[in-house]
């Protein structure tokens, strides 16, 4: 295969970023052909063109958690007027397909895009045969050979399973899976603490299943702690049953067919059993590298993380290799982030552009019932970076104005903003617990990035009657417990 190449650009991944960076670079001139292939998950769950966000992800996970926010609307009707018949019942059959119709529309989308944008799409199984080489298969067994110029890895990854638990492969199912079911999961045991683990879990008590939480350490690990506390606190108040410091050791399937979980709780040192009708493992990802043979390229991975380890400008240790997205080493595990790393990767190799991706910053939202946006620094990180004493803190407890009618419980709706404390105090993070946290945290997300600081956020005007607008209300400090915008303090 030396000499002249197939393309100017070989994706090897149809995901978030594989795309965006495949659509870019055709765009820009390129030939550009992406391959994509979907192992299907032990349970056989498969899907179409679109990665994990697509089809296992942001996107059902957003829809479904919406079908569980209007249950708690219908609920609140009553108070506004509204004569509801009870009860009230969910068909998870009739979600579920409405769900999955929208997904494979998408998958068509994008299919149609890289045909719009004369981008080759291989439907195979890739692995490296050198460095300018891969090997495709089909699911048939037929192999392809295809040569690039420059190669982009955006494989991605998949959830972890526990496999020294046994019956944890056998009878336990993921993130990969929970979308596609076709029947109601019923009383679900969910375990992890991980962003997946409790939004599945928000979810699930929402539309009015059964839920539990088995956690072995804390929640939302990476994530303010005083945040992720109140997250699972509200998460309590609604109904999830949270097990903590508790680790499975053994799944069995009984006569009829409930799944039998045995498990210790790491206290008291104790051994205790239940019965649920569905597993949910959320322990993690891990990178899809394994059946790459990076080798094959000299391509670099971490011994820990199996990831592809990258520079600033997403190259791996063989200069025309490059990795974006969840598969590289040390990058957010973030769709849009994949998509912004793609688009930028792509005009550098087309020379109409020499911009990098910035990794500083970059908002996102857990979808809880309860939902939880941050953007920048933890208040942890802060005090570790700049030191305590450098570290000012505002915060507040609030009430939507939607809760009051209804009169829902606001315990745990919770605003803090993470600054320097020397003038004009930068802003080095916010996090904000409430109603519709995605679009307050999307705009103040800007300011930040700009170099906001704490005395133009608090000039800035609210919009009232909102959540958004007690951010700019934010006079109490943490630490001392006073007003900053008054005399003498």
């Amino acid at each position: 295969m030396e000499g002249r190449q197939d393309y100017n650009l070989l994706v090897i991944g149809g995901g978030s970023g594989g795309l965006a960076c495949a659509k870019e670079a055709a765009q820009l001139g390129m030939k550009v052909a992406v391959v994509d292939y979907v192992e299907p998950s032990p349970r056989g769950t498969r899907w179409g063109l679109g990665g994990t966000c697509v089809n296992v992800g942001c996107i059902p996970k957003k829809l479904i958690h919406q079908a569980a926010l209007l249950g708690g609307m219908i609920r609140d009707a009553p108070h506004y007027g509204w004569d509801v018949a009870q009860p009230v019942l969910h068909d998870w059959r009739k979600m579920a397909e409405a769900v999955q119709n929208y997904v494979k529309s998408l998958n068509w989308g994008h299919r149609v895009q890289l045909q719009d944008r004369k981008v080759k799409y291989f439907n195979i199984k890739a692995s490296f045969v050198n460095e300018h080489t891969i090997c495709g298969v089909t699911k048939g067994g037929k192999e392809t050979l295809l040569s690039a110029e420059h190669i982009v890895i955006a494989t991605g990854g998949r959830p972890k399973y526990p496999t020294h638990i046994e019956g944890a492969l056998e009878y336990g199912i993921t993130s990969d899976d929970i979308f596609w079911l076709k029947e109601s999961p019923g009383k679900t045991l969910v375990v992890g603490a991980s962003y997946v683990a409790l939004e599945c879990a928000g979810f699930l008590t929402g539309l009015g299943l059964d839920t539990t939480v088995m956690m072995r350490s804390i929640p939302l690990r990476g994530f303010d702690q005083q945040m992720s506390s109140l997250v699972t606190e509200y998460m309590a108040s609604q109904g999830t049953r949270f097990l903590k410091h508790c680790t499975p050791s053994r799944v069995q399937k009984l006569p009829d067919g409930q799944l039998q979980v045995t498990w210790e709780d790491l206290t008291s040192g104790r051994e205790n059993m239940g019965t649920f009708s569905t597993v949910l493992w959320a322990i993690g990802r891990i990178p899809e590298t394994r059946s790459l043979n990076l080798e094959n390229a000299g391509i670099n991975t971490s011994p820990n993380s199996q990831k592809i380890l990258v520079d600033a400008q997403e190259v791996t240790s063989v200069p025309h290799i490059y990795a974006i997205g969840d598969v590289a080493e040390g990058r957010p595990e973030l769709t849009p982030t994949a998509i912004m790393a793609g688009k930028l990767l792509a005009r550098r190799l087309c020379g109409q552009s020499l911009d990098v991706m910035d990794y500083s910053n970059v908002p996102t939202t857990v979808f809880t019932p309860l939902e939880y946006g941050c953007v920048g620094l933890s208040e942890e990180e802060a005090m570790a970076r700049h030191g305590e004493e450098h570290v000012e803190v505002y915060h507040a407890y609030y009430k939507p104005l939607e809760f009051t009618v209804a009169e829902r419980d606001a315990s745990q709706c919770y605003i803090k903003m993470v600054c320097l404390r020397k003038p004009p105090q930068l802003v080095l993070g916010l996090h904000f617990l409430g109603p519709n946290a995605g679009e307050v945290t999307q705009g103040f997300a800007l300011g930040i990035k700009c170099g906001a600081s704490y005395e133009q956020v608090m000039r800035t005007v609210g919009i009232h009657p909102t959540c958004a607008e007690e951010v700019a209300k934010l006079r109490i400090s943490k630490r001392s417990g006073l007003d900053p915008t008054v005399t003498g303090c």
